[in-house]
């Protein structure tokens, strides 16, 4: 398995790069001001992997990780990739110091208009800004001054767009506009458009026409995606002889019907004689199929006649209008279309960036891998798994992706999926499920996914995580049957057979006190189903020798909830033997014991002892609980009845009658 989720070791250079972020001491000389330790200097490969490396949504990033690179004599960045984060204006202010060639500020939702005067001012070396979906930096209108002529009014403008004038490559999403702005995208590329070759201006569907390109000579890389073309729109297209990629699919069917589609297409096509990718999803661009003319080899896109002897290297044909994807004779060598699994895994590829696209391909992806007809796993993890991370906030994506994750993991040999992927699977799931953990479906998905992996050992590298997550949506009043039922089978089996760190860290992270409150609920509508039975289960599994979360139990009323459900439930030997396997625990702490000392709960251990429910289950945890609080002597049965030597001789008599051929129903490291 090649590619990002190979199997190969990390490299000791990224390997010590974690670590340096992960103990920033070892980089600082001290943290106010933040600043690199003296006659440190860093060259541009391992600053711009710390960059890369560094966790963008902690709150370290703004304070600690993005001021290292505040003294451009010891550090260097020529390539700026903060997609993603929380960096402010001060901290982008500081970074293009450095007068990157790239920069990336996609989805910077704390970038303001100021942002655009600090890359104008530090411009001088930039070929290429991504500015994504960021387009707050950007004006909504033009806002002429009063009392002055519209050229001026312009010049004023002007100040406040891009100035660069060496940009090559420009990525704008969804930038709102009013309708009349027809100048807008000629004045924001006005100091580069003769010289850009890249441009994308996907759904910036407020564009009044694409009269700006008309001086864009050198475009080899155009994106229209749910712009709408009208006018001369196609005339100006068929003049960009360079272009070798360009987009014109739609997602709304508003825009996606033009007249005479078939002649339309063919004369655009052969107007641009380097094209050699072509998208017209989402369109009636591929026509009907039927031939308005004779053609002498077959084609069954008319429009694209032109190309039977120089296929397109890419056609985008998703959903096209008359399912042009389903055709037979298509001129392209890579289709992105929803006719089979390569056409799918193309779309795939082709819209990691588009999540209203995405959230139809990945429907695909699942029916596909639902019905066991996915071949290609590798290369369908990899795109789902990138989809997913590109995309956290949207929930149908991760919807999507996750019902995918579910049927390959289920049905692939997991001998197959080596450590990097499953780490890569794992984490993306926690991080979809932390993020929609409100979400019945997402946290089914994630849940019936996680538990195809081999728990706890697949999941020690994010336990804590999981832990909390589990728990909080646990907590959660909205939360579905079954998804609580799944979630404390996955809690339980964390919980279980995990060394004393980690239980304690249940314990710590609240475990005890959720577990009551459930059973504490269940008890209230006198139901003791399999989420009860689990949850005394969990908490057996968290005291096993951690006296602390022994200590939880008694403190918050556990003895008190034990007696109820011991009334309420007399004919549960799973439960009896949960509980009294709990009991075990805390009898084994020492300290505890004297809490156990009552007239009450000795009874209760006392006629358990008689106990012949799930074999010697609950009468072996009884004598286990009497035999250690008996341990401690005769000074210690500060109780009347029952009498001590009452107790002992009940546990000789029933002993004898234990068939040690039984099972055992537990659990051993």
């Amino acid at each position: 398995m090649g590619g990002r989720y190979c199997n190969d070791p990390d490299s000791l250079l990224n390997i010590c790069i974690r670590y340096c972020l992960d103990n920033l001491t070892v980089t600082l000389a001290d943290y106010n001001p933040v600043r690199l330790k003296p006659n440190t200097f860093l060259p541009k490969e391992i600053c711009e992997k710390m960059l890369e490396f560094a966790d963008k949504d902690s709150e370290q990033f703004d304070t600690h990780i993005l001021p290292l690179f505040q003294d451009t004599t010891c550090t260097r960045l020529d390539n700026l990739n903060l997609r993603n984060s929380n960096v402010s204006d001060e901290s982008l202010e500081k970074l293009m110091a450095h007068h990157p060639v790239n920069l990336d500020i996609h989805n910077c939702p704390r970038l303001t208009p100021y942002a655009l005067d600090v890359i104008n001012r530090y411009s001088g070396n930039l070929k290429s800004l991504v500015i994504g979906n960021t387009t707050q930096i950007l004006p909504e209108t033009l806002v002429y001054a009063k009392n002055s002529n519209q050229e001026g009014a312009k010049e004023e403008l002007l100040s406040r767009l891009l100035t660069t004038r060496k940009l090559l490559k420009l990525v704008i999403w969804g930038i709102s506009m009013q309708q009349e702005q027809e100048c807008y995208m000629t004045l924001l590329t006005k100091d580069f458009i003769e010289t850009i070759q890249f441009l994308d201006v996907s759904s910036c569907v407020d564009i009044a026409s694409i009269d700006f390109l008309t001086k864009s000579g050198n475009l080899t890389w155009l994106s229209l995606y749910n712009v709408m073309l009208k006018g001369n729109a196609f005339a100006i297209l068929g003049q960009l002889k360079q272009l070798r990629h360009l987009d014109i699919s739609q997602s709304s069917d508003n825009n996606s019907i033009f007249r005479e589609p078939n002649e339309l297409l063919s004369t655009l096509v052969t107007s641009l004689p380097k094209l050699t990718s072509l998208d017209i999803s989402g369109t009636n661009l591929a026509g009907r199929g039927v031939q308005e003319k004779r053609v002498d080899e077959a084609c069954d896109i008319p429009g694209l006649n032109s190309r039977i002897h120089c296929p397109l290297e890419f056609l985008g044909l998703y959903g096209t209008h008359h399912d042009a994807s389903h055709r037979h004779h298509i001129p392209a060598k890579r289709i992105a279309g929803d006719r089979d699994e390569s056409q799918i895994l193309t779309a795939c590829q082709a819209y990691l960036d588009r999540h209203e696209l995405l959230e139809k391909v990945l429907n695909d992806l699942f029916h596909l891998f639902r019905g066991e007809k996915g071949t290609q796993v590798d290369t369908a993890l990899r795109l789902i798994l990138t989809a997913m991370s590109r995309h956290i906030g949207e929930k149908h994506v991760q919807i999507s992706g996750s019902a995918s994750l579910f049927y390959i993991v289920k049905n692939e040999d997991k001998s197959r999926i080596n450590p990097v992927m499953k780490r890569a699977i794992l984490s993306t799931l926690i991080n979809a499920m932390e993020v929609h953990k409100f979400d019945p479906t997402m946290m089914r998905n994630g849940c019936l996914t996680i538990c195809h992996f081999q728990i706890p050992l697949d999941v020690l590298f994010n336990y804590e995580k999981l832990v909390r997550l589990l728990l909080e949506i646990l907590g959660s009043t909205n939360l579905e049957e079954f998804v609580e039922r799944i979630a404390i089978y996955l809690l339980n089996s964390l919980a279980c057979q995990v060394e004393g760190e980690h239980k304690k860290l249940v314990g710590d992270l609240g475990a005890i006190t959720k577990m009551l409150h459930i059973i504490e609920d269940r008890l209230s509508k006198h139901d003791c189903d399999d989420v009860m039975e689990i949850a005394w289960s969990t908490m057996w599994n968290v005291t096993d020798e951690r006296p602390e979360n022994c200590e939880r139990f008694l403190t918050r009323r556990g003895m008190e909830l034990f007696l109820k459900c011991l009334n309420a439930f007399p004919n549960k030997p799973e439960l009896r033997r949960n509980m009294m396997g709990l009991l075990g625990n805390v009898a084994e702490v020492k300290y505890l014991r004297p809490q156990l000392m009552t007239t009450e709960f000795i009874n209760v251990f006392y006629h358990l002892l008689d106990s012949t429910q799930d074999n010697i289950e609950v009468s072996y945890n009884a004598a286990g609980v009497l035999a250690h609080v008996l341990s401690d002597g005769v000074a210690a049965w500060t109780i009347v009845t029952p009498w001590r030597t009452d107790v002992l001789e009940s546990i000789r008599r029933n002993i004898k009658r234990w068939d040690v051929n039984s099972n055992r129903n537990i659990n051993y490291r």
